[in-house]
């Protein structure tokens, strides 16, 4: 992977992982679920060649972002272990972009 999509990846990760870590609620849990996602799929999603093992861990992305809006807010340890859930499953999709991302010739700047 280039210097280039390298810093496209850590962008898209420390922007889902403030997202994850400053969450605090009630948020809808769709708009929670996109707000960590939307860098990802913006500046690194279309730049590398589809991927199940990507897109697999882009969906526990999604769900764990859901998780954690659904978490019961007067339940302090329920909603951080909700949290950590989320920041594992965003740390586990850049380390799956890392290793498989192909940098596609589609999409470039």
């Amino acid at each position: 992977m280039d210097a280039q999509m390298s810093a496209r990846v850590q962008e898209a990760v420390v922007h889902a992982r403030r997202r994850a870590e400053t969450y605090k609620p009630p948020v809808d849990k769709d708009a929670l679920a996109w707000r960590v996602i939307e860098v990802f799929d913006d500046r690194v999603r279309g730049y590398v060649e589809r991927d199940r093992r990507i897109e697999d861990e882009r969906d526990r992305v999604l769900i764990a972002a859901v998780k954690l809006a659904e978490a019961d807010a007067d339940e302090e340890a329920v909603v951080e272990a909700a949290r950590k859930h989320l920041v594992d499953a965003i740390d586990y999709l850049e380390q799956a972009v890392l290793r498989f991302g192909v940098p596609s010739g589609r999409r470039t700047r």
